[in-house]
């Protein structure tokens, strides 16, 4: 199943909510975010992913990335590199919601998966994708998993809700400035 996107392109580096445009959004659509755990060994000093749920993730992660930036430039525009230097990225994780929940409530059950192995496997997908340089780059974090429908930045379905700021020279020294 092809993951339908829409892009936003922005400008400016405030990351701020209600501040400036991220410089790089997209929505992964119809793909259930899947944690990017722990690793198994299998022999001969080979590993393998041990949930079958990545895999397809980030490739529909990467592939969502991928066409929302060939859909930010024009026709005859070169690929743009990587995003690179410090950056901020937002996640909001729409996960599916329990098939009886007793009662309204926040996803989390082991089945949504821990948030930090979702931001890893995502982070993964934006470097695969070609949206930023590496995912060390990223020094701020801001996520959440949701429900479907239910919370802020919440999906209809299963996906996620992805931007990505630059963070200038202007965060860098406020930031010098109240640690000094």
């Amino acid at each position: 199943m092809s993951a339908p996107i829409q892009v936003e392109p922005a400008s400016g580096d405030q990351p701020e909510a209600g501040g400036a445009h991220p410089d790089f959004e997209v929505l992964v659509l119809n793909h259930r975010p899947a944690p990017q755990g722990s690793k198994r060994h299998i022999g001969h000093g080979r590993m393998i992913e041990q949930s079958v749920r990545v895999k397809p993730w980030r490739h529909a992660a990467a592939a969502a990335v991928r066409q929302a930036l060939a859909a930010a430039r024009g026709k005859d525009e070169p690929e743009p590199a990587p995003l690179d230097g410090a950056l901020f990225v937002q996640i909001v994780f729409t996960v599916r919601k329990p098939a009886r929940p007793k009662r309204p409530t926040w996803p989390v059950t082991r089945d949504s998966g821990d948030l930090d192995k979702l931001l890893r496997s995502t982070f993964d997908a934006l470097t695969d994708g070609g949206a930023i340089a590496d995912d060390s780059r990223v020094v701020k974090v801001a996520a959440s998993k949701v429900h479907p429908g239910e919370g802020e930045g919440a999906l209809d379905a299963p996906g996620a809700v992805i931007r990505v700021w630059r963070l200038g020279e202007a965060q860098a020294t406020a930031r010098a400035i109240a640690v000094g």
